[in-house]
């Protein structure tokens, strides 16, 4: 038997290839005759540098750079002749900081973002591919924006201070500091959900508690994103607010559009293109893939559920393994045929975090086992 494992990181576990050679480690121990094929996958969140790294003949280039909260940090970055690509958690990520005590969305700040995409400039690179995930932002993009030229003022004149918090004392967005050769530069900005900046679904009520804020900063955050676009709307001719995808990141989204120009696309579609995912899956009998959660979220823009659509479209059953399932989980309409969580019941999350390889090798000689 064929199988080709193509997983998604587990969050703040595993990254993708280390869940990939588990899961192979416990086929290959069950039955020596299985022939496994690893393809890392990820949504353009944590660890796509380190997914692409495998796949791109590319240059790990190490760049001096600042976490959310404007500490000094190293960042690396891949270039290829064709392109860049820059993992913004990396720098303004929720796991560059020291804990949840340190997640503060009204001040954390995209500024580290733009010193990884001024580097990006610096070598050349006339097309810029960023991936949006895993930040521990709420500011639009505003920090970046800064650090690339853009003059964001108050109505006394005066800097706009960084983080979401401040977002509501913008009185003018000027342009003509900002970094000429953003305009020769083309950005592809990889998400994984198509949440627009603002509302219900947007980037402050969804994510913002994800990120350390109270109900009422999740409002404050939200009329601030809502004065911004307003501004932008204004100075830079652009409505921010109704773009799919524009709440990624924190509003990120939103911001690579309004001062980058920016393209949104898929972010498991274009890794699995780097990848050359979909001539594997036609070689496959077995197709597996898998996340450290399985929930009703899985079906909208995640990794399992674009490799199983891909896999469905070419006549290849999909298992979708979790270190958790939510309970009563179905994804058959997408093409997963099974979920099955790694983690034993009952396990403590030091634990699991601990023991996820073994878990994710037992639970895969558990199933190979009964095909």
């Amino acid at each position: 038997m064929h199988i080709l494992i193509a997983p998604n990181s587990f969050k703040n576990c595993l990254g993708a290839r280390a869940v990939g050679e588990a899961i192979a480690r416990g086929f290959c121990a069950a039955r020596p005759d299985t022939i496994t094929e690893i393809i890392p996958m990820s949504d353009g969140g944590d660890g796509l540098i380190e997914v692409l790294a495998d796949s791109l003949s590319a240059e790990r280039i190490e760049t001096a750079t600042r976490d959310a909260l404007g500490r000094a940090l190293k960042a690396t970055w891949l270039l290829t002749p064709e392109f860049a690509v820059i993992e913004m958690a990396l720098a303004s990520g929720l796991a560059r900081l020291r804990g949840s005590e340190e997640y503060r969305p009204l001040v954390t700040s995209t500024a580290g973002t733009g010193l990884l995409i001024r580097a990006a400039l610096d070598r050349g690179c006339r097309h810029i591919v960023m991936g949006l995930g895993g930040s521990a932002t709420v500011d639009g993009g505003c920090g970046m924006a800064t650090v690339l030229g853009f003059r964001l003022l108050t109505a006394s004149a005066q800097p706009l201070p960084e983080g979401g918090g401040a977002l509501g004392n913008l009185a003018r967005i000027e342009t003509g500091t900002a970094d000429q050769r953003l305009k020769n530069t083309r950005f592809t900005c990889l998400i994984d959900v198509q949440n627009p900046l603002l509302g219900p679904s947007g980037a402050a009520r969804v994510f913002a508690p994800q990120k350390g804020a109270t109900p009422a900063e999740v409002e404050r955050l939200e009329s601030n994103l809502a004065h911004w676009a307003t501004i932008v709307q204004r100075d830079l001719g652009k409505d921010i607010t109704t773009r799919p995808g524009g709440g990624a990141a924190g509003g990120l989204g939103a911001g690579c559009d309004a001062f980058l120009d920016a393209a949104l696309e898929s972010g498991a579609a274009w890794v699995a293109r780097q990848n050359r995912l979909e001539e594997a899956i036609m070689q496959a009998d077995l197709v597996i893939t898998g996340e450290g959660r399985l929930d009703e979220q899985t079906a909208f823009g995640k990794v399992p559920a674009f490799v199983a659509r891909m896999a469905q479209t070419l006549g290849k059953p999909v298992i979708a393994l979790g270190g958790s399932v939510a309970e009563g989980l179905n994804l058959q309409m997408i093409g997963i045929a099974r979920c099955m969580a790694v983690t034993p019941p009952g396990t403590p999350l030091a634990a699991a975090l601990r023991d996820a390889k073994n878990n994710l090798a037992s639970a895969a000689a558990k199933l190979i086992m009964e095909q």
